[in-house]
């Protein structure tokens, strides 16, 4: 009985230590999957570096989305599926519309409209739906200013309406807090389930230094922070001297929510250009101020209907009722003839392209905005580029008459520079001659026009140039020659006479500006060897010996 109950003491006894031996591995946790820190490397490396050697594996699995050489490589991640819960972006940003390098050798780049798309379509569903924590290494990513000048516009808009300025303003700020045109609200319209987005309201540190700063930060602070969607006071108090900020994204309720719908309106792959047309048109029925806060998206929409979407049944249906709608054409044209003439062009764009305007009455308009602007008493050189951009195809010669600027306005170079744009020669001879104005300002007009109306005639080229070598030594003349090599010469009496010009001046400076010429010119007219000689032995000191476009255009010479 003894030795039985022993061996029942010693099994349980045996039991029990099996069970302490076992019980550990039972009850322990599986371990952690590693989290994923996705990077887009479109310029510095040094960023996704040191979060590299800070979140070693296993707990951290690194993937590029960026795969050098191919365009489509943000489609590419979205088919093969990754899954992120960190996202780092290293890149200059414009502020507007584009994440870009400053490396001539790196070809990558990112615009926003992509990631809105990767954002609102189910054909990428995986790279954003985990994520935990954005990093925006670019300037002023996260800036809360608005980016355009529609706000401006708007408020115009409503006082001419009505409405006071006080609630003129009060109205855009509703109307902003729905559809804000800044970088942070489009960022956190793209990015809207995501707790912690970290950008710079301001100008970003390059790469080194954002790297120095983080390394600072990791090793003081640890990194048990990054992937928890809490947002880090010691990281913002590491950048705090670059106006680095923390932002959340929009969820699915909140001021901003109505504004990614609208957004995903137009993003999103899964709706059929005719949805999109139909959304447009549901758009130009509210408030003219709404529609210009999406002019951008409307734009880009509009350029994707070649003829051949255009004959789709029911893209040419929902054409057809958006060109029926009488009240929303009113209101648009309405608008934009009280608007600045860049929106004023575009919003008459957009009528042609929708058929509230047939070729001719968008000319009459565009003519007729001409017009206006030449009756203002002070132009300069953006109402001379428009000018010139809009009459590119020379429909629009003779918009304005010849002659003097209306009364009350004075008929200076920037009226004649504008008129020349619209077909007028004595207007085109007179805009020429001021390239040799002792007037930075004039001059500058006149080589605003000369850029959209080079000089193409050779009787007219010459004699520029002569009246340029007639010129007083100096800046003045130094000016009048960089007009020239704008024009890349190629007539062999033009050249030539630029050598005679660099042989008998005492301007350093005219000679820099000949050698500017001649470096951008057909040179294959002039013997090479004596254009060398001529440079080496008839060059005036530079300043401190300064290695300057002489020395460049020597070198160039000189080499097989």
């Amino acid at each position: 009985m003894k030795r039985r109950v022993g061996f029942l003491l010693w099994a349980w006894g045996a039991a029990a230590i099996g069970l302490l031996w076992v019980a550990p591995a039972a009850l322990a946790a599986p371990a952690a999957a590693p989290r994923t820190v996705c990077t887009i490397t479109v310029n510095s490396e040094d960023e996704k570096e040191v979060f590299r050697r800070y979140l070693p594996e296993p707990g951290h699995r690194f993937v590029e989305l960026v795969e050098r050489g191919r365009p489509d490589w943000l489609a590419s991640a979205c088919q093969r599926r990754v899954s992120c819960d960190v996202l780092i972006i290293s890149a200059h940003y414009d502020g507007d519309n584009a994440f870009f390098p400053d490396r001539l050798e790196l070809n990558e780049s990112l615009t926003v409209t992509e990631l809105e798309r990767a954002s609102c379509s189910g054909s990428c569903p995986s790279v954003f739906a985990d994520l935990k924590e954005v990093y925006l290494f670019g300037c002023n990513t996260l800036n809360a200013e608005p980016q355009g000048g529609a706000s401006a516009e708007v408020v115009r808009a409503l006082v001419r309406e009505g409405l006071s300025p006080k609630e003129a303003q009060r109205q855009l700020r509703a109307l902003s807090g729905s559809y804000g045109e800044s970088s942070r609200d489009r960022m956190r319209q793209i990015f809207n389930d995501v707790p912690a987005i970290y950008g710079f309201s301001s100008t970003a540190p390059i790469g080194p230094i954002a790297g120095s700063a983080l390394q600072r930060h990791f090793r003081a602070a640890g990194v048990r922070d990054v992937g928890s969607g809490r947002p880090s006071g010691r990281l913002l108090a590491a950048f705090s001297s670059y106006g680095l900020t923390v932002a959340a994204g929009t969820g699915e309720r909140g001021a901003l929510a109505a504004a990614r719908a609208d957004m995903c309106q137009f993003a999103d792959e899964r709706l059929s250009t005719a949805t999109k047309l139909a959304f447009v048109h549901e758009l130009l029925q509210r408030h003219v101020g709404e529609a210009r806060l999406h002019l951008d998206r409307i734009q880009r929409l509009m350029a994707t209907l070649d003829e051949q979407v255009r004959r789709q049944p029911a893209v040419a249906q929902a054409l057809e009722e958006l060109g029926r709608d009488a009240l929303a054409r009113a209101r648009v044209l309405d608008y934009a003839r009280a608007t600045e003439p860049s929106v004023r062009v575009r919003l008459l764009a957009l009528a042609q392209d929708v058929g509230w305007l047939s070729p001719a009455e968008h000319r009459d308009e565009l003519a007729a905005m001409l017009r206006e602007l030449h009756g203002r008493s002070t132009l300069g050189m953006s109402e001379v580029n428009l000018a010139c951009t809009l009459n590119r195809d020379r429909r629009l010669d003779g918009a304005v008459g010849q002659g003097a600027a209306p009364a009350g306005a004075a008929d200076d170079v920037p009226h004649a520079a504008l008129r020349a744009c619209l077909g007028n020669a004595a207007d085109r001879a007179r805009t020429l001659q001021a390239l040799l104005s002792p007037d930075e300002s004039t001059m500058h007009v006149a080589q605003a026009y000369l850029r959209h109306r080079p000089i193409t005639d050779a009787a007219e080229l010459r004699a520029l140039a002569d009246a340029i070598a007639r010129m007083q030594p100096g800046p003045g003349q130094a000016r009048a020659l960089e007009s020239l090599a704008r024009l890349y010469v190629s007539d062999r009496e033009v050249l030539q006479g630029l050598m005679r010009l660099f042989a008998s001046t005492p301007s350093t400076a005219v000679q820099t500006a000949i050698a500017g010429v001649l470096i951008r010119a057909d040179r294959r007219e002039l013997p090479r060897a004596d254009l060398i000689t001529l440079l080496t032995s008839e060059r005036r000191a530079a300043p401190d010996g300064a290695d300057d476009i002489i020395d460049a255009l020597i070198r160039t010479l000189r080499s097989p």
